[in-house]
């Protein structure tokens, strides 16, 4: 194995809205996590790594970095969220309340016709340098389902 990069130099970072039901979360992350990795050509930079197990098992395509779920009190703090992102060019996919019902053909419709400062944001998952992305996270506590 070639040697590895810092594990601490990068991240991903998903910030979810404790508002939305957790099943509403789950579907959004999943649709921001396949979009940010498959989305922007980054594969080699996010280090995925293929582990393999004693039974010569293959577990393929887990990050060499750190993933971490923060909490967002609402959709205001995720749109900020975004906007920091985009000013620092670190790439990111969000999800919002016009991407849950219908078709996908539905959803880009309803989304194209609802100006941004109507969005319900679900969450943002982002990817970049640790430091970077600690300047603007830091006010988000990890995710808890208690919370």
């Amino acid at each position: 194995m070639d040697t590895l990069p810092d594990e601490n130099s990068k991240k991903f970072v998903a910030v979810l809205n404790k508002k939305i039901e957790a099943g509403k979360l789950m579907n959004a992350l999943g649709h921001m996590t396949a979009g940010l990795a498959g989305g922007y050509g980054k594969e080699k930079e996010m280090c995925f790594l293929e582990y393999c197990d004693k039974d010569n098992g293959k577990h393929p395509f887990i990050s060499h970095f750190p993933f971490i779920v923060l909490r967002a009190d609402n959709s205001n703090q995720i749109r900020t969220a975004r906007k920091e992102a985009a000013a620092r060019n670190i790439i990111f996919t969000d999800f919002t309340s016009t991407m849950t019902v219908g078709t996908s053909a539905e959803q880009v419709q309803r989304t194209s016709e609802t100006p941004e400062a109507e969005l319900e944001y679900y969450g943002i998952c982002m990817f970049g340098d640790t430091a970077a992305l600690n300047e603007f996270t830091k006010k988000f506590s990890l995710w808890r389902e208690d919370a």
